[in-house]
């Protein structure tokens, strides 16, 4: 693939374009970025929640965790050399970057000629969108991956808190994760098992279901329960306008809900909520999660498999709560020259690389519905740290 350039006078003689023409392609493409970028930020969530570093050299990257340390009396006359419980105790982290991650399409140069609409920049953006979903989809899994775990800190003598799971409800149907009391009670029981870890307040999120986040919005906005905070525009548009126990509210359908992603239709059980589906939804929504352990082609972290969220209807968690490396970040490709001219059109490539999974268990809270804490399709995706694979 010839990727666009603004300094090849051989190209532009070639397909006999003018310096003038090859100015104009290099606009485009900056627009086509442009597009692509804001189609990806305005649909991704987890990548400002979480902790994200860019990985400039090697496959992969160590994050630290810490435990706690205590305070203890000076003697007079000893040496101080560090509390003698050689505290704190410190775990490493190493995430690694999945491989090349891609959406792209061709745009054959006749359809752009008929066309009364700006057909490359619509392109852009949707490829921004499938970026962004796969990019929060792989995030969000990890966060509830490490609500299963105990602390990766191992030093004898401490125990570090590990992740929390919280059932909505106590029935044995799905349907729990709608009932805005139940709702209401878990992010409570949450930020209490977040308080009694010792997790920071600041930066706690939750990520819901777009109809859980509407039901909270119907049923509990006026009763004093939710902090309401207007954002200007993002009134209304699900991002972050409502807290409770001073947890910031995202929607998204992208989070894991009972074996899919987003939503879920079908016959109320122990793994369906029991909505109706509103009819022609297309085959993207409530799509099932697929595999993402590491034995997956381009897959180099555990992910978990479809049959892991089997009960999982939502996300609470303060930013240490896992973490993102970014090999390469949201970029856009355009050929161009004689691949132009052979294909008479352009591919247009958008691109990153990353790599997610959970750093502190004790900062991640997954809420499940249906079935008890830990049960079957609830557990731990493996028993081996860090891979837990």
């Amino acid at each position: 693939m010839a990727q666009q350039s603004t300094n090849d006078p051989a190209s532009l003689t070639r397909t006999g374009q003018s310096n003038a023409t090859g100015s104009a392609r290099a606009l485009y493409l900056k627009l086509f970025s442009g597009e692509m970028f804001k189609g990806f930020q305005r649909n991704t969530i987890a990548r400002d929640l979480v902790m994200k570093r860019t990985l400039s050299n090697g496959k992969s990257l160590q994050f630290i965790y810490t435990g706690r340390t205590k305070a203890e009396y000076h003697t007079p006359g000893n040496s101080i050399l560090g509390n003698s419980d050689g505290a704190p105790p410190v775990a490493e982290k190493t995430i690694t970057c999945d491989d090349l991650l891609i959406s792209s399409a061709f745009v054959y140069e006749l359809d752009e000629t008929l066309s009364h609409y700006d057909l490359r920049g619509e392109i852009s953006k949707k490829i921004g969108y499938a970026l962004a979903e796969k990019y929060d989809r792989l995030i969000f899994r990890q966060i509830a991956k490490g609500a299963r775990v105990a602390s990766p800190i191992t030093k004898s003598g401490f125990v570090e808190p590990g992740g929390t799971q919280i059932r909505v409800g106590t029935n044995a149907q799905a349907s729990d994760a709608y009932v805005p009391a139940s709702l209401i009670n878990a992010f409570y029981d949450a930020a209490a098992a977040l308080d009694e870890k010792g997790v920071s307040t600041e930066g706690r999120v939750a990520v819901l279901n777009p109809r859980q986040y509407y039901e909270l919005i119907q049923n509990v906005g006026s009763n004093g329960l939710i902090n309401r905070d207007e954002q200007g525009d993002t009134l209304q548009s699900g991002n972050g306008i409502i807290e409770i126990a001073g947890i910031k509210i995202f929607k998204s359908m992208n989070v894991p809900f009972f074996g899919s992603y987003g939503t879920k239709y079908g016959s109320a059980s122990a793994t369906n909520p029991g909505v109706t589906s509103p009819g022609n939804v297309g085959s993207f929504i409530g799509e099932t999660a697929e595999d993402g352990r590491a034995s997956v082609t381009g897959i180099n972290n555990n992910y978990g498999n479809s049959s892991d969220f089997a009960n999982s209807c939502g996300l609470i968690f303060q930013k240490e709560g896992a973490g993102v490396v970014e090999a390469i970040g949201p970029q856009v490709q355009v050929t161009s020259g004689d691949v132009s001219v052979v294909y008479q059109g352009d591919v247009i490539l958008g691109r990153l690389a990353m790599g997610a999974d959970f750093l502190n268990p004790a900062a991640c809270v997954e809420l499940i519905a249906g079935a008890a804490v830990g049960s079957t399709g609830n557990a731990a995706f493996g028993a081996t740290y860090p891979e837990n694979a």
